[in-house]
């Protein structure tokens, strides 16, 4: 056949300068495909074969190679796989997602489909090479026919290309990329081979380039006629566990994250099933220094059959864990046509649900070992991660439960450790809530004035200092059938824990003080809500809580700090009417003065900030000097 050109089908102008310019957002996205499509068609050759064994010919060893020549400006990848037909080149090649190896796939059944390492199934990956390439010329034979009918095709991707006869002695394909100009870098050895180390180490074959030696008088790096593998050809997850030793798994995790410490866990499961996966993730021993970047992508890696497709598969973890770092290899994701973007479907939420699964399961099984030191872990741990954890309650509904179980506090019985489980097993006979209170600091939650009440009757109480706690706390309302209660919000009621006399003793005290509670009202009426007697406290003079459904002083003041507006709203001040400072008021001739100072020490107690500091001041002194 003498040269001939054809004109590519369906627009092709306008689709190629969409895939070279548009459609991959890393130009050396190229030679992933490029030796994608090597592999796929030294795989279609192996399963050929297995009916005709003649097509190996004298060459059973399937590779892929990569070459390259810095005078001509060219780039090569060959393959000795099943190669194209003259009719075959015209079909694929010519036409924009025309794809051989989805055809070929279509042609497979049972069991021969479930093994095929095949890769693209989109007829585009190919033109990739135009990214790099103002010409592309593929010289092929498929395998089983003479050597002089081997095909060369070429095109400068404007719309027209060249098929012309040509004698190859070899069966396969050769991909020459001949490269534009200011894409030199891609004929520098360490730039090839870091590439392909990066997105198709795992891939099954051998892909060969030629060795470097040092040649000491010319000073500099010389190219061999040696050909050496510079992929490892095997993919660690894709071996039996029972071959893969501890240290095996640490070096790997290391390779992935750039960490230099051993992780804290792992799992590596094959999941088997309508979305087959495998699936080696890590957690790991310290936070990363951007764990607080939600907007950072996830630490996945996403391979299809042993491919790498990309570094960040964030649709595959939920954003609360994204500090777990790891593989998912894939038999069949369905991905968009440049391979860098994944299409959400039901596999893809079936593997993100199936990995999330099994995050939450290595973490439980650290937090409920008997072994003290699995149980260090899960504490180490929970310091480190534990605020992303908490954002996972109101993002993940489905496991809001296992996440609740895994969530550690500090209490008025422990710094540190608590669980809602355990909080749970040590309530009080009679108590029917999990009363909590939120704080800026350990120290200001255990010194709340609120907490006095129950610490005098031994009643535990969670203190929370994490700024997501607030947060937390909107989607977290109960545990085990117990709803949790904030002891700084509405009155204090503790049901059966507070004996008749109590309530009686404070419906008295409520009557006694009621013209000294109406004279606190008028006085404190711009900063107060309301005034009453109250007996939550034991020890302090006043306190102020808000009422049930309005924002918190914790949170009002996180708002602020974020630069957010928080709902205006009045607190109310409750007053012990045992207190000498409280009995002190009644008849005082500074009596405005001492309702001021106890509404300002309140909220000083409470953790929040004064208003007119300087005022206070100017009180506390002309009653002191009083």
């Amino acid at each position: 056949m003498t040269k001939q050109t054809h004109a590519f089908q369906a627009e092709v102008k306008q689709i190629l300068h969409l895939v070279t310019h548009s459609l991959y957002s890393n130009k050396e996205i190229f030679l992933r495909e490029l030796v994608s499509n090597a592999s796929d068609a030294c795989d279609k050759l192996r399963f050929e074969a297995l009916d005709n064994a003649a097509l190996f010919e004298d060459a059973p060893n399937l590779e892929v190679r990569v070459s390259f020549n810095e005078e001509a400006k060219t780039l090569t990848i060959s393959d000795n796989g099943i190669g194209m037909s003259a009719d075959e080149a015209a079909a694929h090649l010519g036409t924009i997602a025309k794809s051989g190896t989805r055809e070929f796939m279509a042609k497979l059944e049972g069991d021969q489909k479930k093994d095929a390492q095949l890769i693209g199934q989109f007829g585009v990956g190919f033109y990739s090479g135009f990214i790099v390439a103002d010409r592309i010329t593929v010289e092929t034979r498929r395998a089983g026919l003479s050597a002089d009918q081997g095909v060369r095709w070429s095109s400068e991707g404007t719309g027209e290309y060249e098929l012309e006869t040509i004698t190859k002695a070899g069966r396969g394909t050769d991909v020459i990329l001949h490269l534009r100009e200011g894409e030199e870098e891609f004929l520098k050895t360490w730039r090839v081979k870091s590439t392909i180390a990066k997105y198709s180490d795992h891939i099954s074959l051998p892909i060969l380039m030629k060795k470097e030696t040092w040649d000491a008088e010319a000073a500099k790096q010389v190219v061999t006629d040696e050909w050496e593998p510079v992929n490892k050809a095997s993919a660690l997850w894709s071996r039996s566990k029972s071959e893969i030793t501890q240290e095996q798994y640490d070096e790997f995790y290391k390779q992935i994250s750039h960490d230099t410490e051993a992780p804290l866990a792992h799992t590596h499961n094959r999941v088997e099933g309508r979305s087959e996966y495998t699936q080696l993730l890590y957690i790991p021993a310290k936070a990363p220094f951007d764990l607080w970047n939600r907007d950072k992508r996830g630490g996945v890696k996403l391979y299809v059959k042993r491919v790498f497709i990309m570094d960040d598969a964030e649709a595959l973890m939920p954003v609360y864990l994204r500090f777990v770092k790891g593989v998912i290899d894939s038999a069949d994701l369905p991905l968009n046509v440049s391979r860098e973007l994944l299409q959400e479907s039901r596999d893809v939420r079936a593997i993100r649900e199936g990995s999330t699964k099994r995050v939450l399961g290595m973490l439980e099984s650290l937090a409920n070992s008997e072994d003290a030191a699995e149980k260090q872990k899960y504490a180490d741990f929970w310091k480190d991660f534990g605020q992303v954890l908490k954002e996972g309650i109101g993002e993940d509904h489905q496991n809001q439960e296992r996440l609740a179980k895994l969530f550690r506090f500090a209490s008025t019985h422990a710094d540190e450790g608590v669980s809602l489980a355990d909080y749970v097993s040590r309530m009080k006979e009679g108590q029917e809530a999990i009363y909590y209170i939120t704080a800026d600091s350990l120290a200001a939650a255990k010194h709340s004035p609120q907490l006095e009440i129950f610490r005098k009757k031994g009643i535990e109480v969670l203190l929370l200092v994490d700024r997501v706690d607030e947060w937390m706390l909107s989607h977290l309302y109960e545990f085990d059938g117990k709803p949790l209660q904030s002891v700084a919000k509405g009155a204090v009621d503790l049901g059966k824990l507070q004996d008749e006399e109590e309530k009686k003793k404070a419906e008295e005290a409520a009557e006694a003080f009621k013209p000294l509670l109406d004279k606190l009202k008028e006085t404190l009426k711009d900063r107060a809500k309301d005034v009453r007697v109250t007996t939550r406290l034991v020890d302090s003079p006043a306190c102020i809580v808000v009422e049930e459904g309005d924002v918190s002083g914790h949170l009002a003041r996180l708002l602020k700090q974020a630069g957010q507006q928080a709902p205006v709203s009045l607190p109310t001040l409750e007053i012990n009417a045992e207190h000498a400072l409280v009995k002190k008021l009644d008849g005082s001739a500074h009596f405005d003065d001492l309702a001021q100072v106890l509404f300002d020490q309140a909220v000083l107690a409470e953790g929040g900030h004064l208003e007119d500091p300087a005022a206070y001041v100017r009180r506390v002194n002309a009653l002191l000097m009083g």
